[in-house]
């Protein structure tokens, strides 16, 4: 494995254990092999050693750091501080890929063009033909094409020194608890760059529908609040507002039940809170957006 690979797969991880054998198992079987994986480990234990070991006497490529404190989106900027590729993806740990995915994506790797990125196809949420074959900032703020997870993506490393990094305050276990990938991809198209969608790439991951639990329902109101915010930050006319607002409602009425008029609420309220939370209170709030995590929050243990 040469010192610099093209790729650096950065994968921060928390709570999960055997899902990350099946998304070792998916990396080792991968045809192009000229990456590394910078594993971002949030866990307080030695939980996912066993794997790594394992992933490592496989063939992989395998750098681990211990970050001491939660926070998917400040876990994938230590990881692209640390990365050593041109090119990074961020797979979840509990996704897995197909083995031509990342040779499907190699032309792409080529490109030295720090606005430049791509995005495989989600097997599990979008059949072929779905998906456009590129994103456009008019079609983006109007939230049209909302159709790349983080687990999808892949980037120019430069890239983030064009339009920063994944914002901490937005993503899973966050009070805003969503929408760090969106938020990042409106900036990219914003600042001109180019994002390509490779429906030939595929990449797994379960696909959660939410239940009636009062939990999953709190789920829903936390994961809205991170689209709300979004309204608010980028500053989206008034009618896209609106219609996000109004949407969930409206669409639970015309095709759902009973269940899905709660969740059909629970998302607008989610929104309406993520977006006036956003607007009145975080132009007081420290900007920890450009901030760096102390070295004492984080170690490379391996490499």
């Amino acid at each position: 494995m040469p010192a610099t690979p093209a790729v650096s797969l950065i994968l921060a991880t928390y709570a999960r254990t055997s899902e990350l054998g099946r998304l070792f198992q998916s990396l080792a079987e991968q045809r192009f092999k000229d990456f590394e994986v910078v594993v971002v480990d949030q866990n307080p234990d030695e939980r996912i050693s066993t794997y790594l070991e394992k992933a490592g006497k496989s063939g992989i490529c395998i750098r681990h750091i211990k970050h001491a404190l939660p926070n998917l989106s400040a876990a994938r900027n230590i990881g692209i501080q640390a990365a050593r590729g041109e090119w990074v993806g961020f797979p979840d740990d509990d996704c897995w890929y197909e083995p031509d995915l990342l040779e499907q994506l190699s032309p792409c790797f080529a490109c030295r063009d720090a606005l430049s990125g791509a995005a495989a196809r989600w097997a599990e949420l979008y059949e072929a033909g779905q998906l456009p074959s590129s994103l456009s900032w008019k079609r983006s703020r109007q939230f049209r094409d909302r159709v790349v997870a983080s687990f999808m993506l892949f980037c120019n490393r430069k890239l983030f020194e064009q339009v920063g990094n994944f914002d901490p305050r937005l993503g899973v276990g966050q009070w805003f608890g969503a929408a760090e990938e969106t938020d990042l991809i409106m900036r990219a198209l914003a600042a001109g760059a180019s994002l390509c969608i490779h429906s030939s790439a595929i990449v797994h991951h379960p696909f959660k529908l939410y239940g009636a639990t009062s939990g999953e329902r709190a789920e829903v109101r936390q994961r809205a609040r991170g689209t709300g915010a979004l309204y608010a930050k980028h500053k989206l006319p008034r009618w896209v507002i609106a219609r996000g607002l109004l949407a969930p409602v409206v669409r639970s009425f015309l095709v759902g039940g009973a269940e899905d008029r709660i969740q059909g609420w629970m998302d607008s309220i989610g929104r309406l809170e993520g977006m006036l939370h956003w607007k009145y209170r975080m132009p007081f709030a420290v900007d920890i957006l450009a901030h760096k995590m102390p070295a004492a929050a984080m170690e490379e243990v391996s490499e």
